[in-house]
């Protein structure tokens, strides 16, 4: 083995043990107190993600988005919008079209919990280079789709 890195079986022996221990950190991720009385959980992390980072957007761009059928997006987000979570308008453009936003009065909840994740990849991406974390984000999506395949 080198010094400056790991053979493939020492890195693939680590990161099965140490993935299960993300994965479960990740489902006990609790949403702030602002939403502490709201049924949440952390599936909803990539869908408030992704209305955070790019906008308001159609459901079926969000169901596009996050790779599921967009009446699974139309269920979430009607419950979201019972909840008062998220709001739901008909497009001007296009009325047979939901778009979806966080309301004023809910971001900076929705912010707070996202902001947790984002700190703790920020302080792991932050000493990358550029390329590594290229490599590093193309990596972990080889993986997503190497286990959807056998899943």
């Amino acid at each position: 083995m080198s010094t400056d890195g790991l053979e493939l079986k020492d890195a693939v022996r680590t990161l099965l043990l140490l993935l299960p221990r993300v994965v479960g950190r990740l489902k006990r991720a609790t949403p702030p107190p602002e939403l502490a009385g709201f049924t949440l959980a952390p599936r909803h992390l990539s869908l408030f993600s992704y209305l955070l980072f790019d906008g308001p957007m159609p459901v079926n761009e969000l169901a596009k988005r996050l790779q599921v059928a967009p009446a699974t997006v139309s269920l979430m987000v009607g419950e979201l919008s019972r909840q008062g979570i998220l709001e739901r308008r008909e497009d001007e453009a296009d009325r047979r079209r939901t778009i979806v936003s966080i309301p004023a009065n809910r971001r900076g909840a929705v912010e707070n919990w996202v902001a947790s994740a984002a700190r703790a990849w920020h302080a792991a991406l932050e000493p990358l280079s550029p390329e590594q974390r290229r490599l590093f984000v193309e990596t972990l999506g080889v993986f997503e789709r190497e286990l959807n395949r056998d899943g």
